[in-house]
């Protein structure tokens, strides 16, 4: 007998009306070739190599060699026991076994197959079983490739480009500051870099990833979206968001240093309801791409008066200011309170820019893509990759930090456009400073923010 479907039931499976689109929207699958691929001979993997990047943490380093991959080369690292690093290409010339599985030696690496034995720079110094004078002739004929490396507080970085092209090690103000304890951390992302690289250009994401959407995972203050601002200088690019917290004003500053040098304000030391003068990063961090698909930020979590404060430096306390959640965390938990990696990797292995809908808050990201293409072009025209410049004291000055002014809200009819005024004074004040020491630069930065401050939002306004 047929069963009759009742009219509640019926009336279930009628479709929803409404207007849906899914069947007639194709998405595109054209990749942007010239910013995400970053192998040996892509013009993106041509640029980042005349830069050098960090890409181990030296406490990860023991006694025998690791596989690493960067910029999609897979090479291998090691320590000999004269305790000099060697960053070398993973096949031995000889026979192209691993050197994976090579042995420190007093002096570099030798191979396990056949004996040959390679120099930190790559050169042979010996090669088993043969002549003499086959001996000598092979040293001058073959060689290992290999990369140059410094290490610095904790991490090794390497120079992968052209060896006549090697530029100095770049030292940035906040590897210098005094009384700041510097923690070594990495962060991994199963991703393409350009996705990771471009949220310090978008401080909108902090009102709501980390704030709205799951739970505030930095402080009540985060979730006021405030004015955002932009500001493209040199090999700066920088996003200012300005919220006013009660009568304060808060002014957060994220900063990218091209190609993939990134900072930004504290991640606990500041939510806006006390005053804080010229706070600086809580991390120094670089967005190091793996491969095309794979990407790990190397940085150091900086603790101290200018950074966040001394008790997040705990062993969770780097992936909290990475993120805002541990790294480690179950798939529920992601879900109930995403961070930085699920929202970036959920875009998928690399991101269709052809899909995307920018919009004016995104114009941070729109600059930064277009900066990035000028000087991949530079590059591959045969110029020189842009660098920052120096200060009196010899190292790049940086502007990623937090100040929080006493400022009470005025009768002001547009509020939003006198932060942005603000905005636009407080980084005029740190680009004249610029060039000066860090501790004079430091000085008069404070002097100016508290004459701004007893000055008030009315009588910038009144300047303008």
């Amino acid at each position: 007998m047929t069963k009759r479907l009742s009219f509640m039931t019926v009336n279930h499976l009628q479709s929803q009306s409404g207007d849906y689109r899914g069947y007639d929207f194709r998405a595109s699958t054209e990749i942007n070739e010239e910013l995400v691929r970053v192998g040996p001979g892509t013009p993106c993997g041509e640029y980042l190599r005349r830069f050098w990047h960090p890409f181990f943490l030296s406490s990860e380093l023991a006694e025998r060699p690791v596989v690493v991959r960067m910029l999609g080369e897979e090479l291998v690292l090691f320590r000999d026991k004269s305790r000099r690093l060697g960053l070398v290409h993973k096949r031995c010339p000889h026979r192209q076994a691993s050197l994976e599985f090579g042995r420190c030696e007093d002096k570099g690496i030798r191979c396990c197959y056949h004996g040959w034995q390679f120099d930190i720079d790559g050169a042979l110094l010996d090669a088993p079983g043969q002549s003499l004078t086959l001996n000598r002739r092979l040293k001058d004929r073959v060689r290992l490739g290999a990369y140059p490396t410094v290490e610095h507080q904790g991490l090794i970085f390497a120079y992968l480009g052209p060896p006549t092209q090697q530029p100095e090690f770049p030292i940035f103000d906040a590897m210098t500051f005094e009384k700041m304890e510097r923690v070594p951390y990495a962060a991994p992302f199963r991703c393409n870099w350009l996705q990771v690289l471009d949220a310090i250009l978008d401080p909108l994401h902090t009102s709501f990833l980390h704030s709205s959407i799951g739970r505030v995972q930095f402080s009540d203050g985060f979730g006021e979206v405030g004015q955002i601002d932009f500001f493209d200088r040199n090999a700066w690019l920088l996003g200012v968001n300005t919220r006013r917290v009660g009568d304060n004003v808060w002014l957060r500053v994220n900063e990218l240093v091209l190609p993939n040098v990134t900072q930004a304000g504290s991640a606990f030391a500041a939510d806006g309801t006390e005053v804080r003068y010229y706070g600086r990063s809580s991390f120094t961090r670089w967005v190091v791409p793996l491969d095309d698909e794979n990407t790990t930020c190397f940085a150091w979590a900086n603790f101290g008066e200018r950074g966040d404060p001394p008790e997040w430096n705990t062993p969770e306390g780097p992936e909290l200011i990475e993120q805002g959640e541990a790294f480690d965390r179950s798939y529920e938990e992601k879900q109930r309170s995403p961070a930085d990696v699920e929202a970036v990797e959920g875009m998928g292995p690399i991101t269709i820019h052809a899909n995307e809908n920018l919009v004016v808050s995104d114009k941070g990201i729109a600059v930064m893509r277009k900066r990035l293409q000028d000087e991949i072009k530079k590059i591959s025209n045969g110029g020189q990759p842009l660098r920052a410049n120096k200060n009196s004291d010899g190292v790049v000055p940086t502007y990623g930090g937090d100040t929080v002014l006493a400022m009470p809200r005025q009768s002001l009819d547009d509020e939003a456009t006198h932060l942005s005024r603000l905005a636009h004074a407080f980084m005029a004040i740190q680009f004249d400073t610029a060039g000066e020491s860090d501790l004079d630069r430091q000085a008069k930065v404070i002097k100016e923010l508290q004459r701004l401050e007893q000055s008030g939002i009315g009588e910038l306004v009144d300047d303008q």
